[in-house]
């Protein structure tokens, strides 16, 4: 019983900690700095759910990291870590009607790297997703890098 309740406890710690360090973008643009500031250069103009991953906090500024590995600061009221993003990381990727290849590509097939789209839910390796226009379809888990 006691080591049940300690997995639940490291368990529940892990999906905390993953969950608390995911940001996404929920404005239609949002400028990334280098610096917690507006005084500080612009290192990259990102769109509505761009998913960032959360290092710190600084007063009202997050230094964030993106899909590449780099380091940028955005002000908290242009994020939200209420739901999860994703963003495609591979240079273009069909979006599907349904989870998997036997699904025809929707209309605004294939997308491009750094586009941007909210979770909606998970069916195996395929994921939900609804861009920053309401437009919705399935893409593939190892075609997108997620927060």
């Amino acid at each position: 019983m006691k080591r049940s309740i300690i997995l639940l406890l490291i368990l529940f710690d892990l999906i905390f900690s993953i969950s608390a360090s995911a940001l996404c973008v929920i404005t239609e643009e949002a400028n990334l700095r280098s610096g917690p500031g507006t005084n500080y250069d612009k290192t990259w103009q990102v769109f509505k759910y761009m998913p960032l991953k959360k290092l710190e906090k600084k007063g009202k500024w997050y230094r964030v990291r993106d899909v590449d590995g780099d380091e940028h600061w955005v002000y908290e009221k242009l994020v939200t870590d209420k739901f999860r993003c994703a963003v495609v990381k591979v240079d273009k990727a069909n979006i599907r009607r349904g989870p998997g290849l036997k699904y025809r590509k929707t209309d605004f097939s294939p997308v491009i790297k750094y586009d941007s789209f909210r979770i909606i839910k998970k069916k195996g390796l395929w994921y939900k997703v609804k861009d920053e226009f309401g437009q919705v379809g399935w893409i593939h888990k190892k075609l997108i890098w997620i927060q």
